[in-house]
């Protein structure tokens, strides 16, 4: 297992959306701590992909998370949608930290992808949620058991400034509260 560093990682948002968010039983954590790491990604030129599960019924990526590509998607695998596929491919990025809704289908069936292809998964927990505890649990088992490394939102942030004399560190720490 390595650290994250910022030239290796791509962050990949798994449909964060309001009618999904609203329906987990850990809201209130997935929208703090996915909006820390999307907005930490975005001080240190980190690429985010953010997917989008039928926006039409389940509204759109919730507005604490800024910038990054967008995708409209109805498979449950985000790499089953071609146009992510391709932007992940062309990153070159081999680090990818992954988070979002729910846990234990769209994440799961996305982990499970990217680690067929040989990339190194890192899943933000504190950032994952499923309407059902059970069922977010199962899902973690799951992606462990697919190769995939577990961090919180912190851990991923850290390892990103490595330092307390990163240029950005004050900005990015600001973000933890």
């Amino acid at each position: 297992m390595t650290i994250l560093n910022i030239e290796d990682s791509i962050v990949l948002i798994i449909d964060v959306q309001e009618k999904l968010l609203n329906a987990a039983f850990n809201k209130d954590s997935i929208e703090k701590k996915s909006a820390v790491v999307s907005k930490a990604a975005n001080i240190l030129g980190i690429p985010l992909i953010i997917t989008e599960q039928y926006p039409k019924g389940l509204g759109e990526t919730i507005p604490a998370i800024e910038g990054g590509k967008r995708f409209e998607k109805i498979t449950f695998s985000a790499l089953e949608n071609s146009e992510v596929l391709e932007a992940l491919k062309s990153s070159c990025k081999k680090q990818v930290v992954i988070f979002g809704i729910e846990t234990h289908i769209c994440v799961s069936q996305t982990v499970t992808a990217l680690r067929g292809l040989g990339n190194e998964v890192h899943v933000v927990k504190d950032a994952c949620g499923s309407r059902a505890e059970a069922e977010h649990h199962a899902g973690l088992e799951r992606m462990k058991d697919n190769g995939a490394h577990f961090i919180t939102a912190e851990i991923a942030i850290f390892e990103w400034l490595k330092s307390a004399k990163h240029p950005n560190f004050k900005e990015v720490q600001s973000l933890i509260k």
